[in-house]
Formats: C-alpha cells, sequence, structure tokens
C-alpha cells in the first residue's frame, strides 16, 4: 500500500502480518528487543523483513538496521529510508541517498484520535480547516493530520538532529481530483535548520482501514 504514494525510485515493501521466522534477526538486532515482549519482538521482526525486502528491490544485499539518536533506523551506507508500524500493518522504504535526500512514512488506523490528543497535536488554523470534514467517515482527518506530522518528523530529524514539536508545523490537505481517499499534503515548518526547506510536500491514503503517508525529498532540493 505505501508504494502507492512514494515515487518509484523508493524501494516499498509492507505486510499485514508479523510473520517474519524467529530467527531472521541479526544478533545485533535481536540484542535490541531481548528484554521486550513477544508482541514487540514480532513487530520489530516484520517490519525489518520489509527493510530486508526493500533492499533486494534495490539491488543490496541484506543488512541489519540498528537504531541512532532517539531510536531513528540506520541504513546500510548511501541509502535514506523509513519505517512504520502499527496494528496490523508493518512498511518500509528505501531509496538511494543520490536521488533521495530523506524519506518520512507513517501508518495509522483509520479511527479517531482521542479528544485530548487531537488538540494536543493540532494548531488552531488546522482545526479550523479540518472541521468541515469532523463527520467524515472515509477519512478520520484528525488520525490523518497525526500521521503526516509523523512522517515530517521522519523526514527532518535523521537530517537535522533538532527536535521538531507537533505546532511547528502546519499541515493543508487536498485531495486527489475524483478520489476522496487520496491526495496531497503541505507542511509549512516554523522551526528552520541551514540547508533544510521551510515547506514538505508529501501523499497521504486511506485503504484497507488505514491512514497512510509518505514523503519523498529529493536529492538537491535547494532549500
Amino acid at each position: 500500500m505505501i508504494e502507492r504514494i512514494l515515487p518509484p525510485n523508493v524501494a516499498c515493501a509492507d505486510t499485514h502480518e508479523d510473520d517474519a521466522p524467529a530467527g531472521s534477526l541479526y544478533p545485533e538486532e535481536a540484542r535490541l528487543v531481548a528484554a521486550s515482549v513477544d508482541r514487540r519482538r514480532h513487530e520489530f521482526a516484520a517490519v525489518r523483513a520489509c527493510a530486508r525486502r526493500a533492499m533486494g528491490a534495490l539491488g543490496l544485499p541484506p543488512a541489519p538496521v540498528l537504531r541512532g539518536h532517539r531510536g531513528i533506523p540506520l541504513w546500510p551506507d548511501g541509502t535514506v529510508g523509513s519505517m512504520t508500524h502499527c496494528d496490523g500493518y508493518r512498511a518500509a522504504a528505501l531509496a538511494r541517498a543520490s536521488e533521495i535526500r530523506a524519506v518520512g512514512i507513517d501508518a495509522e488506523p483509520n479511527e479517531p484520535l482521542p479528544p485530548d490528543v487531537w488538540e494536543m497535536i493540532s494548531l488552531p488554523s488546522e482545526r479550523a480547516r479540518l472541521s468541515t470534514g469532523a463527520h467524515d467517515t472515509a477519512v478520520h482527518w484528525d488520525r490523518l493530520l497525526f500521521s503526516a506530522k509523523e512522517s515530517v518528523f521522519k523526514t527532518w530529524f535523521p537530517l537535522t538532529r533538532i527536535e521538531l514539536d507537533f505546532d511547528e508545523a502546519d499541515v493543508r490537505f487536498d485531495r486527489s481530483p475524483g478520489s476522496a481517499v487520496e491526495g496531497t499534503f503541505t507542511a509549512e515548518l516554523s522551526q528552520s535548520a541551514p540547508g533544510m526547506p521551510d515547506t514538505y510536500e508529501g501523499r497521504w491514503l486511506v485503504d484497507d482501514g488505514f491512514a497512510v503517508t509518505a514523503i519523498a525529498l529529493p536529492a538537491g532540493r535547494p532549500a
């Protein structure tokens, strides 16, 4: 599903099952979740199995995906990528750094956010724009907003190592012509960093009970 909202030079893999065999993790990966509950270990293995399928699609050998600062995935040299998981869905996206500067993906259940979370993650301007779709059962815009901001953070943070709060990204959504469940979004940041753009463009999709968002920042894009 995630491949539908990313360009063709980004390799994608996803799954709805935690079907990675118990021994599929590299020893150094297994150590990262040795103390975790079974559910966490299974989802950890499943999303890394997706990552290795994406590596194969790029013609790369399989490799471990460890964690860096704040848990960001550490990808093979010369590549950039992103992973996401929620109940019932895991996905990974990977690209060559010579073509894509950064990738951010996120998946969420297409369900309403708790009211207190909605107030915490949204700006007054966003609440005003999305209020017209408050009763839209096809797209839960509050959850989609949360997902889009997660994709922005996953694009921004690996390049800057600067924290980005929810109120530092103002997101606008547009639907694709003729579609109620797919479109684009634009995020304008109030935060800045040398060499980084102030505006990020991505795509979104709601299908099969999930809301997914993605950003692929082209290499060489001027700030």
